[in-house]
């Protein structure tokens, strides 16, 4: 299977590793991945911020660079997001166009969905809490959500379930964001870190020595929140647990 790799600008940048353990993932399980030298982002930064004109311009360029992919495959559900739910209006409505959105994955639903994998050569001898980020959960629907009444399931968490010595622990609300948002992380920062500092207790109370996630930028956000606060907690994208990465 071939799958065009899209690594989001921000991970380019700061989380390389995962970048490389979503390539070597899905090699391990049977897929001839490219990666196009040219792309640059999804536009969410500047949709988020108001500015139209540059949105659109990044819209038509991801269009451009990966047009023609049998599928691509992104580990990050707030870009994959963008992607699928937010091009309308800044892309062209051609079938092409509309048929690229809808073979462009998150990491974890491509693993399920696609691949159907039913098995995972990892070991993970830790306690683990999922961090079901906002966009991958209401928008992708990764997993089942609070305020629907539809049979429980999280497709990052079937993933999870395989590997070998892993302990699940739950936090009280499975479903609440961090308070990253992206640039509501800065204009609105004393909330966004009131979010983030309960998200953490919650997992740190249900006895997570590790927060697991599919959004590097919602891990930072509550990584540097520990970091500054001095706790005994790691952070780790999904993918490198997957991958069988060790703390």
């Amino acid at each position: 299977m071939q799958v065009s790799l899209f690594i989001p600008c921000y991970m380019d940048q700061l989380y390389p590793d995962v970048a490389m353990a979503t390539l070597t993932l899905l090699e391990k399980h049977g897929c001839e991945v490219t990666y196009p030298m040219n792309q640059t982002c999804c536009g969410q930064p500047m949709a988020n911020t108001g500015c139209s004109a540059d949105t659109k311009a990044t819209a038509k360029h991801f269009i451009e660079v990966f047009k023609g992919s049998d599928y691509v495959v992104c580990p990050s559900g707030s870009c994959v997001s963008m992607v699928r739910e937010h091009y309308d209006g800044l892309v062209p409505d051609s079938d092409e166009v509309n048929s690229l959105r809808s073979k462009t994955y998150e990491l974890c639903e491509f693993l399920v969905d696609v691949l159907k994998v039913d098995k995972i050569d990892a070991e993970f001898n830790h306690k683990v809490g999922l961090h079901q980020s906002c966009h991958g959960l209401r928008e992708l629907r990764l997993g089942s959500c609070s305020e629907q009444i539809v049979e429980k399931y999280s497709k990052a968490e079937t993933l999870l379930r395989m590997v070998k010595g892993i302990e699940l622990v739950k936090p009280e609300r499975p479903d609440e964001c961090c308070g990253f948002g992206g640039t509501f992380a800065v204009a609105e920062k004393d909330v966004s870190c009131l979010m983030g500092e309960d998200r953490i207790n919650d997992h740190e109370n249900a006895g997570a020595e590790v927060i697991v996630g599919y959004d590097s930028s919602c891990l930072m956000h509550m990584g540097g929140i520990s970091n500054r606060q001095k706790r005994n907690l790691k952070f780790m994208h999904i993918a490198e647990i997957l991958n069988g990465a060790a703390t």
